[in-house]
């Protein structure tokens, strides 16, 4: 998408560096050429009007013209210019304290709605949120099926209701929602292959319903010139909160996906290229502004690395802890862990009776603290395999940690039996999730905490129960 821009730009800019220095003839041939390049790749020609306007205006100042480099220069300015256009700031997707959060789904009919519902579900659910979807599109033929289809992929619910009255499906999958404890829910209306009444009506009358907490656009990003009337119509009658831009690995000229920014002050919040469920990105209007420039993205390629990395390794350490191999580097990397999410006293007061274990002083935040002097007291061998302390090693242990030696056997006693809770709590989990292949819709997986090798709270409770003993 937008590769045909991308080379005309560079192509420009590559023309003035070879100029070295420039006059106002200059800046007003390359705008010219940076006019003609945005609308051939379907930007709006009010947007195209106003973009080039601004950056002429800057580019014509004595700081450019005067400067050594003035080339890199009108580069910085383009850059600043269309980083504007697109939104200047990165627009997450924040969801309310309301419990189910609810999400509504805008667009014309075959912009992939339905597809950017079901990845926008994986993408919560990646983030440790129980998404439902629901159906609310019974005018396309097989619609509800093919939803379900996708959401069957990623392991999400969908509620489908009587299939007839889509207002009354909205409702409904709202409480549905509250009764299965999901805490967003994910609402795919139904679209038109033109913006009509009776389209914006229904749409009116779903929002009416269910009190969106937010309310998202699906734009096709090969649009073109028509994408600012479709925004224009639906910011009007729905008053979206922002932009999901669809198909961004066309090979179509998606000048729109550069309009919609500026015609509707609505920001893009996601872009979606490709089919897999993961292909829904975060869009970041900085690092999109550089890739049209031909600036690259260096920084999402890093995250996209990093995110693999994590993943295999977490599924590395979850086979490890599965097979009851946990190490006293384990115990180190949970304290961290617990430290980040605000220490032992907030993961329990989250938990049923934590308020009165915390008012009766059961919990002792410290505890983790106390035990990570002793472990970083022993050798690299010794946390690896505790097995290996007998008693000159733990007095030596316990003479570096400032501890006594009872202190020392304390905490490997400790260590042993949480050894043991945790390979039998992984093999529980195992289980269940054999059961649920089995039989769908019965038992829920619980939530884990993220880089805490799958534990819950509840298995957190335990291991704090471990330690008051």
């Amino acid at each position: 998408m937008l590769e045909n821009l991308s080379e005309r730009l560079q192509g420009i800019f590559s023309g003035l560096r070879s100029k070295g220095r420039l006059t106002e003839d200059d800046i007003n041939a390359a705008m010219r050429e940076i006019r003609l390049a945005l609308l051939e790749a379907d930007v709006n020609f009010k947007v195209v009007k106003a973009f080039v306007s601004r950056t002429k205006e800057r580019c014509l100042t004595a700081e450019v013209l005067d400067s050594l480099t003035p080339a890199q220069n009108v580069v910085k300015i383009v850059l600043d210019e269309l980083t504007e256009l697109l939104g200047r700031t990165d627009s997450r997707l924040v969801l309310s304290s309301r419990i189910p959060n609810v999400i509504m789904l805008v667009g014309l009919q075959g912009s992939g709605k339905t597809t950017a519902a079901a990845k926008l579900a994986y993408r919560l659910k990646q983030e440790n949120h129980s998404p439902l979807l629901v159906a609310c599109d019974v005018y396309r033929p097989a619609a509800a099926d093919q939803l379900a289809t996708l959401a069957g992929e990623i392991g999400v619910r969908v509620y489908r209701g009587d299939g007839q009255d889509p207002v009354r499906i909205a409702q409904e999958g709202v409480q549905d929602a509250i009764d299965s404890l999901r805490d967003v829910v994910i609402i795919d209306t139904a679209g038109r292959l033109h913006v009509d009444e009776d389209m914006m009506a229904e749409a009116e009358a779903i929002k009416a319903a269910v009190k969106p907490d937010q309310i998202l656009m699906v734009v096709d990003a090969m649009t073109g010139q028509d994408v600012v009337n479709v925004v224009e119509a639906f910011a009007e009658r729905v008053d979206f909160d922002g932009v999901i831009m669809s198909k961004m690995d066309g090979d179509a000229r998606g000048g729109g996906a550069l309009s919609v920014r500026e015609v509707t002050g609505k920001p893009i919040k996601f872009i979606s290229s490709g089919e897999k469920p993961d292909s829904l990105e975060q869009f970041h209007p900085d690092r999109m502004a550089k890739r049209i420039l031909g600036m690259g993205d260096v920084i999402s390629l890093i995250e996209s690395a990093v995110k693999v990395q994590q993943e295999e390794q977490e599924a590395v350490e979850a086979e490890r802890m599965a097979r009851g191999q946990l190490t006293l580097d384990d115990f180190i990397t949970m304290n961290r862990q617990v430290h980040k999410m605000g220490g032992i006293s907030k993961l329990i007061s989250a938990l049923p009776g934590g308020d009165k274990a915390l008012g009766s002083g059961q919990v002792d935040e410290g505890a983790l603290d106390d035990m990570e002097v002793i472990i970083n007291s022993m050798t690299k061998e010794e946390r690896a395999k505790p097995e290996i302390l007998n008693g000159s090693r733990r007095a030596r242990i316990a003479a570096g940690a400032g501890v006594s030696v009872t202190e020392v056997n304390q905490l490997i006693k400790k260590f042993n039996e949480t050894k043991k809770m945790v390979k039998k709590m992984m093999g529980t989990m195992d289980q269940q999730q054999l059961s649920k292949k089995g039989k769908k819709g019965k038992g829920r997986r619980k939530r884990a905490l993220p880089g805490m090798g799958g534990m819950s709270m509840s298995d957190l409770r335990k291991i704090q129960e471990m330690m008051e003993r």
